[in-house]
C-alpha cells in the first residue's frame, strides 16, 4: 500500500480512482473536495487542519458524535471474537440480541427484523416482501406503492423507483410501473390564501384518490417518510399521517413508515412514528442512527400480522429468498447494541427533547433575511430554503450557485452545512450542546448575510 501527506497526490487518486455518490459527469476528475480526515464530538477536521461543526453528522447519521471510544472497542473486540457468520446457514447471539432489544423499542406488534446493509436495501426488503406476501395471499396484481413528490427512499433500483425527487430521474431508469406519485406535500408551496386546514385535507384527499383511481386491488403500499429529509426537510401538517393511515387500513393497503432519518433520536425518541406522528405502521424501515454511522448496516422491521398470515400452515412451503452476504453481521450488530446503551446511559433522547427548542428557535428566526424562503423542522433535523427572486422562482443553475456560496461561506467561518441545491440541511450530532447550536447558527446567519450581500435582489452579483 502507498501512503503519503502529499494532498495532491491524494486529490489526484480521488478524482481518478473513486467515484463518490451523485458524481457530476461533467466535473468527474476534476473536483477539489475538502477532506474530512479526523473528527471528535460534533467537530470534523479537513486535511489542511481546520475544525469545523459538523452540520449534517456526516449524512443524517453520527449521533453519539464522533471518537467514541467505546464503540471503537465494541467493534474491534466483535472483530476479534467473530468477525463474521453466513446468516444463509447459521444464527449468532450479537444480531439476535439486537433484534430483540429493536423489537423492545418499536411501536405495536413491529417484532421482526430483517437485517440489511443500509436504507436502500431495508426499503428494496420492505418492497419486496409485500410483492411477496401479496403473491402467496393470492393478489398477484396488489403491487403498486404509492409515494410522494421530493421523498427520497433510497438508490437501489425498486428503492429509487418510489423516490419521488425529480431532478434525482434525468438519466436513471426506474420500474415506473410499481410506482404512483402524489404530490408535494410541503405546506410552504401550498396556494395563496389556502389555510392549513385545507391544505391536510387537500393532501389526504390526495392518497384515497389515488387509491381509488388505480384500484384497492392494485395498490400494495404508501411509503412515506414521517418528515421528508433529504426532500428538504419537509414536515407535512400536523395529522397528516395518521389521516392516511386511516385510508390505508379502509383500503387494505399497507403503510411503510420509512424511518432511516427520523429513528434512534432525531426527533427525540427510538421511533417517530408512534411517538411523534401517532401511528402504528405494518412496516418501518430504519438505518443510519442504529449504528451512530460508525459501520453500515439497516433494518426492515414487519409486524406481526403481516407475518402471521404466510407463515406456518399458510405458508405455502414459500421462501422469501432475499438477503444479503452482511445480514446481521456481527460487527456491525456489536455498534449497534454499544451504541443502544450508550443513548441510554448518556440519557441522550432526553437531550434531544431538551436542546430541540433552542434548534428550532435559532433555526426560524433565519426566516428574517431577504434571501431565505421558508424554515422547517423538528427535533435535531432542520432545512433553510433559500431563494434570489422574491418569489422564489429560480431556475436549476441559479438555485445550485446560491447553496454552492453559502456552503462556502459557512466553511470559511467553521460549518460544514449540506446544501440540496438551494436548501441548507442540518442534522447535527445528537450531543450538540446549546452553546454548540448556537455558535451553528450564528455561522449560518453570518454565511447567509455574506451570501446576501454578494447577490442582488435580481440574482446578479453585486459590484
Amino acid at each position: 500500500m502507498t501512503l503519503t501527506n502529499d494532498f495532491d497526490a491524494v486529490r489526484d487518486w480521488d478524482n481518478k480512482n473513486f467515484i463518490h455518490p451523485w458524481e457530476g459527469m461533467a466535473d468527474i476528475g476534476n473536483n477539489q473536495r475538502t477532506f474530512a480526515e479526523t473528527a471528535s464530538g460534533i467537530y470534523v477536521t479537513t486535511e489542511t487542519g481546520k475544525r469545523l461543526i459538523d452540520g449534517p453528522a456526516g449524512m443524517w447519521c453520527v449521533q453519539v458524535g464522533y471518537g467514541n471510544e467505546e464503540i471503537a472497542d465494541a467493534m474491534a473486540q466483535q472483530a476479534r471474537d467473530m468477525a463474521y457468520f453466513s446468516p444463509f446457514n447459521n444464527a449468532n447471539s450479537v444480531p439476535a440480541r439486537l433484534a430483540h432489544e429493536i423489537a423492545q423499542r418499536t411501536p405495536g406488534d413491529l417484532n421482526h427484523v430483517f437485517f440489511t446493509t443500509g436504507g436502500s436495501t431495508a426499503v428494496d426488503t420492505a418492497i419486496r416482501f409485500v410483492h411477496f406476501r401479496n403473491n402467496l395471499l393470492g393478489r398477484p396484481e396488489k403491487k403498486i406503492v404509492i409515494s410522494r413528490q421530493k421523498a427520497y427512499h433510497g438508490s437501489t433500483y425498486l428503492a429509487s423507483s418510489v423516490s419521488g425527487k425529480e431532478r434525482d430521474k434525468g438519466w436513471l431508469d426506474q420500474a415506473q410501473e410499481l410506482a404512483y406519485f402524489l404530490p408535494n406535500v410541503n405546506p410552504y408551496g401550498r396556494s395563496e390564501g389556502m389555510s392549513i386546514e385545507d391544505f391536510l385535507d387537500e393532501k389526504v384527499n390526495d392518497l384515497e384518490n389515488a387509491i381509488l383511481e388505480i384500484g384497492p386491488d392494485k395498490v400494495a403500499a404508501f411509503i412515506a417518510e414521517p418528515i421528508l429529509a433529504s426532500g428538504g426537510v419537509i414536515v407535512p401538517p400536523k395529522g397528516y399521517h395518521k389521516r392516511c393511515l386511516e385510508i390505508c387500513r379502509k383500503h387494505d393497503v399497507l403503510y411503510i413508515s420509512d424511518e432511516v432519518v427520523t429513528s434512534w433520536g432525531r426527533l427525540g425518541h427510538w421511533f417517530a412514528s408512534e411517538e411523534v406522528f401517532d401511528i402504528v405502521p405494518d412496516i418501518i424501515t430504519t438505518a443510519k442512527g442504529l449504528t451512530s454511522g460508525y459501520i453500515p448496516m439497516g433494518a426492515c422491521i414487519i409486524s406481526d400480522a403481516l407475518i402471521d398470515r404466510i407463515s406456518g400452515e399458510k405458508s405455502q412451503g414459500a421462501t422469501f429468498s432475499n438477503g444479503y452476504t452482511y445480514s446481521g453481521h456481527p460487527v456491525s450488530a456489536a455498534v449497534a447494541l454499544k451504541n443502544i446503551e450508550i443513548f441510554e446511559r448518556e440519557g441522550i433522547l432526553e437531550h434531544v427533547r431538551s436542546v430541540a427548542p433552542l434548534f428550532q428557535e435559532r433555526l426560524h428566526a433565519l426566516r428574517d433575511h431577504p434571501i431565505v424562503g421558508d424554515t422547517r423542522g423538528m427535533g435535531l433535523v432542520g432545512c433553510v430554503e433559500c431563494k434570489v427572486e422574491p418569489e422564489g422562482l429560480n431556475d436549476l443553475e441559479t438555485d445550485r450557485d446560491l447553496g454552492v456560496r453559502i456552503d462556502q461561506h459557512c466553511q470559511e467561518l467553521g460549518l460544514v452545512v449540506r446544501p440540496i441545491i438551494n436548501m441548507c440541511v442540518f442534522s447535527p450530532p445528537l450531543i450538540i450542546t446549546e452553546n454548540q447550536i448556537n455558535e451553528m447558527f450564528d455561522i449560518m446567519e453570518t454565511g447567509i448575510k455574506r451570501t446576501a450581500d454578494e447577490l442582488g435582489r435580481d440574482g446578479s452579483v453585486a459590484s
